[in-house]
């Protein structure tokens, strides 16, 4: 278990057919002592089998719109005439008990993210080619090619807002794209500008005993 007291909060995004969703699960299922998954509020019923705190925090439209109000959400939105939206205090309390928490949203609300909390880590998962993509979305065998052709054009769009992320993760084999983010993601942690604390004590600790102390 790595060593520091706080976790770190990260945006995971990536086109429609990257391979985003199976790399997390697969992430989670390898390494449950370092990361947390954000559980998103939201507005909908809950589906069969679903349970309140575990897929989602299900809240009515009035508990939705004061969390709104009251500022306690990091980011939200409206899709098909339901909120979903990311609650501070859950990520909160996740950073504070030392695990790095990872919001796998879509890329308008990661820009959202990027206002709010600029020092989280960006991570977009694509594959090597928009070839590559397309044959994975069609080898689903749940949509037709109009729908497919849609989602590219989807991830045209989303190829413009994925300079605000820091890092791309290449998905050729699950196995090696989930060993990569683990790896990126305990690396921050070693990042100069998240060790001010660290730097400070050091600092002060060799003022002493470059007095004697």
């Amino acid at each position: 278990m790595k060593q520091d007291k706080r976790g770190i909060l990260v945006v995971f995004s990536g086109f429609s057919g990257a391979g985003k969703g199976t790399v997390m699960a697969e992430l989670l299922r390898r390494y449950p002592e370092y990361y947390a998954l954000s559980i998103s509020a939201t507005t909908r019923q809950p589906r069969v089998n679903e349970q309140d705190g575990r897929e989602y925090f299900f809240k009515t439209r009035e508990e939705f719109e004061k969390m709104i109000a009251k500022n306690e959400l990091i980011e939200y939105a409206l899709y098909v005439e339901n909120y979903y939206g990311t609650p501070k205090a859950y990520v909160e309390e996740q950073l504070a008990a030392g695990k790095d928490v990872i919001l796998e949203i879509e890329t308008q609300g990661a820009l959202k993210v990027k206002q709010m909390l600029p020092d989280t880590l960006f991570l977009f998962v694509t594959p090597n080619d928009a070839a590559t993509l397309k044959k994975r979305l069609l080898g689903r065998g749940t949509e037709s090619e109009e729908a497919v052709n849609q989602r590219l054009l989807k991830a045209l769009e989303e190829v413009n807002e994925v300079i605000a992320y820091d890092y791309l993760i290449f998905n050729d084999t699950v196995e090696e794209c989930v060993e990569e983010v683990h790896s990126m993601i305990q690396r921050e942690h070693r990042s100069v500008s998240r060790n001010g604390e660290f730097l400070a004590k050091m600092k002060e600790d060799l003022l002493g005993l470059s007095k004697g102390e």
